[in-house]
């Protein structure tokens, strides 16, 4: 942070983003709707779409109000002195949840965020490839689509992704489609870069891809890989960065692991902190080469420390979120259930709604399970479609999963978390069966 000074130990303040001190004297709720008691939302709401924005505990919520009243009482002595020490602590902890050394860990606003910095980062020339798929993220999506319009306009490969689908039809595909793009390009190919933007879990459809696998072939392809983790970070465990060396890595902590929105952790390993050379927005302390005294450029992680003035507290609730989930049992405890809940809730949906799981051999499902609606494929995705699906099941079913088209069917896509059950599932189907009928009616005028 700006003109920070090393305090002494009687300078800091005690910890003030911990959760409720009591916490780990009581027993927390069993999984289900006991866990309601620790969450706030509407008694009357059917929540299955964590994974869209994510779930603020209760206890995280109070720890978060309980920094902000610190830091307003001194703003100057927080973000001047004691800021820095829980942005530390909150690498530290995050770091080695994924397995990953601190100082290749940094913290920004969401993982749309943290891609655009890696991506941007490039010294894109003439002839780069950005590689990026037909189920991108569509911020990402965009994101490449804008810099290969501009100079020097490197060019899109577009890896074509359809489910369902295998891990080893995935895997197969994706080996071919490098292999293709870095054999052609003539003259080009020995000194053009070619990046990949790879999702570890696609957000629509929900799936699991073999993310380190196709890192893998990247690595031996000489394509520079850059993952989107968004949905990763406490819904994929024994991440183990190190051993799966991507060469960025970026995910989202508001969603699956329950820090305040929006806040995201970016992975740079030291290899490649070179590559990193200003942040978004850039920083006061950047470094440029034209500088008088330059001595080299500023190391990676104190490029982060101070991008302008922000509201921190979303960034240092990791350390009360990895606290609480902690207190549930751990991350393999807590994925247990949510992931066991997401196979059987898709498989009972599936079955009230006559239709299909996406993947009955739970190969791409974590906690979020596609379930096919009973549309016909015929009716297109419209924005005036999207919209009454919207408004039928928040408004008038005060539930909701997300919804998408995708290989000429329409999917649900449910996020099962530590407060829901079976019975969610029901609730939700009575709500599509509404909502598809009004699909099928409204087409049809």
């Amino acid at each position: 942070m700006t003109d920070m000074k090393t305090p002494s130990s009687s300078e800091l303040a005690p910890s003030t983003l911990t959760t409720d001190v009591e916490l780990d004297k009581r027993t927390p709720p069993s999984f289900g709707h006991a866990m309601h008691k620790l969450f706030e939302f509407d008694p009357s709401y059917t929540n299955l779409n964590h994974g869209s924005y994510g779930s603020l505990p209760m206890p995280v919520r109070v720890a978060c109000e309980k920094l902000s009243a610190h830091i307003e009482a001194n703003p100057d002595r927080f973000v001047r002195i004691e800021c820095i020490h829980h942005w530390n602590e909150a690498r530290t902890r995050v770091a080695k949840l994924i397995g990953a050394e601190t100082d290749e860990c940094v913290l920004v606003n969401n993982t749309s965020h943290g891609i655009a910095t890696v991506l941007r980062n490039f010294e894109w020339n003439e002839g780069d490839i950005i590689i990026g798929t037909t189920t991108t993220y569509g911020a990402v999506s965009r994101a490449i689509r804008y810099l290969c319009d501009t100079p020097q306009h490197p060019q899109v490969s577009t890896f074509n992704l359809t489910f369902p689908a295998s891990h080893a039809e995935i895997l197969e595909n994706w080996r071919e489609h490098v292999r293709l793009v870095t054999s052609e390009g003539g003259d080009l190919k020995q000194t053009r870069k070619v990046v990949a933007v790879i999702d570890a879990i696609v957000s629509n459809p929900g799936a699991r891809l073999p993310w380190k696998e196709m890192v893998g072939v990247c690595k031996d392809a000489g394509v520079w890989s850059v993952v989107d983790a968004a949905h990763s970070i406490g819904q994929e465990v024994d991440i183990n960065l190190s051993e799966a060396k991507p060469d960025f890595w970026v995910s989202n902590c508001h969603k699956w692991l329950f820090a305040k929105r929006g806040c995201a952790v970016l992975y740079v390993p030291k290899r490649n902190h070179h590559v990193i050379k200003s942040p978004i927005p850039t920083p006061h302390n950047y470094y440029s080469p034209e500088d008088e005294h330059y001595d080299g450029p500023q190391e990676f992680v104190k490029l982060f420390e101070w991008t302008g003035t922000i509201d921190y507290v979303p960034l240092l609730s990791i350390n009360a979120a990895l606290d609480f989930r902690q207190w549930l049992g751990g991350e393999h405890k807590i994925n247990e259930y949510t992931h066991n809940l997401a196979i059987a809730g898709g498989k009972h949906l599936a079955s009230l709604l006559g239709t299909r799981v996406m993947d009955p051999d739970g190969d791409l499902t974590l906690n979020m399970v596609n379930v096919e609606l009973p549309i016909p494929g015929d009716i297109k995705y419209s924005d005036e479609v999207n919209a009454l699906l919207i408004k039928t099941l928040l408004v008038e079913w005060n539930t909701y999963a997300a919804h998408y088209y995708h290989n000429g069917k329409w999917w649900t896509r449910c996020s099962a978390q530590v407060w829901n059950e079976i019975s969610d599932f029901e609730v939700l189907a009575d709500a599509l069966r509404d909502v598809c009928q009004k699909v099928v009616k409204f087409a049809k005028q």
